[in-house]
């Protein structure tokens, strides 16, 4: 009686863990491609060729988001995410470069959002992430006593229409903003 006991419990046991095994992944509610970071001009990425010391580097993405490589020459990089730059790479060195090229893409300065209008200093600021509008009002030195101080107009960098809309100003700031902070009326 113990044995069929026994061997039953080992049968469902193992049978729940194959049922557990074969389910689809599940998406999770809320989660979305938009956090993807997206490279464009002004990124600094470092690319490590596993085994290839001379191909790795830092390389910096020109105006039009790209840059060159030893063997390859131009990389068109803009819009690309970084496993997505990593594909690329492996394709450009695969069929005449390298066996089987293993190549890993870092970003290690996202570019500079930039802040203009009723600030303490206007200009360029470097990316940090997860900085609100308000944190980025604040590192460029505050609001002007005229400064319309809650809410903030942004033009996206991945925008391409260029649109400038109106962000509330504890939502975070995404490389390449251009930011303005607006006049009040009284």
């Amino acid at each position: 009686m113990r044995l069929v006991a026994l061997a039953l419990l080992i049968l469902l046991t193992t049978s729940g863990l194959r049922a557990q095994e074969e389910e689809p992944p599940v998406a999770v509610p809320g989660a979305s491609n938009e956090s993807v970071y997206r490279l464009g001009a002004g990124d600094r990425v470092s690319i490590t060729v596993f085994n290839q010391q001379d191909l790795s580097g830092e390389y910096a993405l020109d105006e039009k988001g790209g840059f060159s490589m030893p063997l390859i020459g131009a990389v068109d990089a803009e819009g690309l995410s970084s496993s997505e730059l990593e594909q690329l790479l492996v394709g450009r060195f695969k069929p005449d470069y390298l066996v089987n090229p293993r190549i890993y893409v870092q970003v290690l300065t996202y570019r500079p959002y930039y802040l203009v209008g009723e600030v303490g200093r206007t200009g360029s600021f470097p990316y940090v992430a997860g900085m609100s509008y308000l944190k980025a009002v604040a590192i460029a030195g505050g609001f002007t006593y005229r400064a319309k101080q809650d809410y903030v107009f942004v033009v996206r960098a991945d925008d391409p229409l260029q649109q400038e809309v109106r962000v509330d100003v504890n939502e975070k700031v995404q490389p390449g903003d251009i930011i303005r902070v607006a006049e009040r009326m009284f």
